[in-house]
């Protein structure tokens, strides 16, 4: 899988819309001026409205990458890319789906 390498300005949210924050693990290796995105770093999400049929709030809180860059490192840690897999997960880590990666950089490509 090749594609778009993410960076901690790309649009992310969540499967019901909350907006993702990356909190970057490093901030020496950059795209389009931002710190490329990378398994290390921490994915959170904050205002996902997602609630349980019976009334219990069941909020995405943070992101799990499932399949990261192959081939393309940022300090040891595996980068991420427009088209990794990730979980979203609730604060008790039950799996809420696929986040959403709507945009990122173009110009720097990974595999």
């Amino acid at each position: 899988m090749s594609g778009p390498l993410v960076h901690v300005s790309a649009a992310i949210n969540c499967p019901h819309g909350g907006p993702v924050t990356v909190v970057p693990a490093q901030t020496r290796v950059l795209a389009s001026g931002q710190p490329v995105a990378t398994l290390a770093d921490q994915y959170l999400v904050a205002g996902c409205a997602f609630t349980l049929p019976g009334g219990k709030p069941q909020p995405c809180m943070r992101v799990q990458w499932l399949v990261p860059a192959s081939r393309v490192l940022v300090n040891g840690a595996p980068a991420i890319l427009q088209g990794s897999s990730g979980l979203c997960l609730s604060a008790e880590q039950i799996p809420q789906g696929p986040p959403i990666v709507a945009a990122t950089q173009p110009r720097v490509l990974g595999v």
